[in-house]
């Protein structure tokens, strides 16, 4: 037997298995918030190690897989997660969306925990990104806001937004009446504010400080025209290269446009259909998030056209899997 394979369990660390409701328990959404914070102020800082994703389509089935992780320097874990997006679940009585996330000792590469969360921490960390775009980007006053989608991560976003500005209202658009009805009903008597379903993204987005867009959409639903001026525009459903939500003119017409990560948006976010049109090169884009979040690079300027294009990075899986594991391994 080699080296590396010598020893025998009892000299290694159990695996832990925590399962969602527990999870759900120990992460909520400040420790999200402070978790994005983490995550994009180490990618600023050159401190975080992120392979570039995985992400596999499974045709036929409407689904999808997407295998993310990093680590994040002086970090006692490094981790990586498997989330999944099944979009005829629907129509099954299921949620689209589930994964689990794999924790190691970044010290040895011992796998110390499966955090089975079916997918809570991937939207939470999604929606802490969000949040924290809001936060750098849109105006400091009262928002009416616009939320593309009415799923899972579209009631999470708006939740979260909460918590970084006030919302005096929200325009929610989805293709199924019956989903936007509900999410209307539902969030607002979450929020206390008016929430109006809309019958499509155009009158959703009229006259919108903040628009959210949160779908699995494969064209277009926002043209250039169609925004309000100085709108802060939080793009979150480009994960993949054949997706997208915004026109490529309307990026290249926006006075900033700010990724999560410029490498990574070149090949799978609204970035990449704007380059690809060839009305954008990666040198248009402004800031990344975490440069404005350390403050290398400034947030809103005045009036602004902003727009945010969110892929999903490893290093905030990382970041929101360590204080989850923290938590949980720690009250056992």
């Amino acid at each position: 037997m080699s080296a590396s394979r010598q020893g025998t369990d009892s000299t290694r660390p159990p695996l832990r298995i925590f399962h969602e409701e527990a999870i759900r328990q120990a992460v909520d959404d400040v420790t999200a918030l402070l978790s994005a914070e983490n995550a994009f102020e180490a990618l600023a800082r050159g401190r975080a190690l992120v392979p570039p994703p995985l992400g596999v389509d499974l045709p036929g089935v409407q689904g999808e897989v997407h295998v993310k992780g990093a680590w994040i320097h002086d970090a006692p874990i490094f981790a990586f997660k498997a989330a999944t997006g099944f979009y005829a679940n629907a129509s099954r009585g299921l949620p689209s969306g589930s994964g689990l996330v794999l924790v190691f000792d970044s010290s040895t590469g011992f796998p110390l925990a499966v955090l089975a969360d079916n997918g809570y921490l991937t939207d939470l960390r999604t929606a802490a990104a969000g949040a924290l775009a809001v936060r750098l980007l849109a105006p400091d006053a009262s928002l009416r806001v616009a939320v593309l989608g009415t799923g899972v991560q579209g009631r999470m976003q708006i939740r979260l937004t909460g918590r970084v500005r006030e919302v005096r209202e929200v325009h929610a658009w989805s293709p199924s009446s019956e989903s936007r009805d509900r999410y209307a009903e539902e969030m607002g008597q979450i929020l206390g504010v008016p929430v109006t379903p809309e019958s499509s993204p155009e009158s959703a987005v009229s006259g919108a400080d903040l628009v959210i867009t949160a779908t699995p959409a494969r064209k277009p639903l926002l043209e250039l025209g169609m925004l309000s001026p100085g709108v802060t525009v939080v793009a979150l459903g480009s994960d993949g290269p054949e997706k997208t939500e915004l026109a490529p003119d309307l990026l290249s017409h926006a006075d900033k446009v700010v990724t999560d990560l410029t490498d990574q948006c070149l090949r799978i976010g609204e970035l990449h259909h704007a380059v690809d049109a060839g009305v954008m090169v990666s040198t248009d884009v402004h800031a990344e998030l975490g440069q404005i979040l350390v403050g290398a690079r400034p947030g809103r300027e005045g009036s602004e056209d902003i727009v945010c294009d969110l892929t999903g990075v490893g290093a905030q899986d990382a970041a929101i899997a360590a204080v989850a594991y923290s938590a949980l391994a720690g009250a056992s």
